[in-house]
């Protein structure tokens, strides 16, 4: 079987475990299937997500002006505390703005190699958590907006990690949390402005990823310096496809690459 299309992160559904698809154009890999199977990926070309172009990848699926063109990278999208839609002020699209940034927000907990916290649009709970590698995970506040799940996270940010060691989620070398326990010790830090809206009768959420043998040491597939990589699929977790050998392949990280894709059993 072979396919071809470009890279956007990969579309999950949880399940025990997690079931993950590479949606292309005209096709689709529903990933789980393709495990203990070899795979060839070749790197064809570069196709930025808004002008469809054959240049080079700058960031996040975008070439170097679009990045610092479209609403999809302003930002507030990695700053939530920077969002002003909610004073009706434009940062790039006040249209774009008022849609994303102003509606229900969720800042959680999440263990994928230790605890951190962040930030999320209430829609793309629990999809935010498994693109992180989360296994278990919980809310603390449901605000109405994005700026004030942002400036929360801020004030968490003080008392908790924010970043997850991505090689320590890879590796599987975590321990269970409680995080109900975790959440009540936060409360304490919520802004004045958020704290009428933590959420204080819970409980985690519990994610099982399809994995069949963890790595021990890892090796990065950077699809720019080698354009073509051959495995076994050994597991997929957050974004990541995990190989026999210790590669792993961060799909997000490569959105916007156009790729061919071969499976032989």
């Amino acid at each position: 079987m072979q396919y071809q299309g470009v890279l956007t992160k990969m579309q999950t559904e949880l399940d025990h475990p997690v079931q993950y698809y590479l949606v292309f154009e005209d096709d689709f890999i529903h990933v789980n299937q393709l495990l203990d199977k070899e795979l060839r990926i070749e790197f064809l070309k570069y196709q930025c997500l808004a002008c469809g172009k054959n240049k080079k990848i700058y960031r996040q699926g975008y070439c170097y002006e679009d990045f610092y063109k479209v609403p999809q990278a302003a930002d507030w999208i990695m700053k939530p505390e920077l969002s002003k839609a909610h004073l009706d002020e434009e940062d790039r699209d006040l249209e774009y703005e008022k849609k994303v940034q102003l509606q229900p927000h969720i800042v959680y907990l999440a263990n994928s190699s230790n605890i951190k916290v962040g930030v999320t649009r209430k829609t793309q709970v629990p999809t935010r958590w498994i693109d992180q590698g989360a296994h278990e995970a919980i809310e603390i506040v449901e605000v109405p907006n994005r700026y004030l799940a942002g400036i929360t996270e801020v004030a968490l940010k003080d008392h908790i990690a924010d970043k997850t060691n991505w090689r320590k989620m890879l590796t599987n070398a975590i321990e269970d949390e409680d995080l109900v326990a975790k959440r009540d010790a936060l409360k304490q830090y919520i802004p004045e402005e958020a704290l009428e809206y933590f959420i204080a009768s819970n409980s985690e959420t519990n994610i099982e990823f399809p994995v069949l043998q963890y790595p021990t040491k890892l090796k990065s597939l950077n699809l720019e310096k080698t354009p073509e990589y051959q495995g076994v699929l050994k597991g997929i977790k957050g974004q990541y496809l995990l190989f026999e050998d210790g590669t792993v392949f961060n799909v997000r990280n490569s959105e916007g690459y156009v790729v061919s894709i071969s499976v032989s059993a």
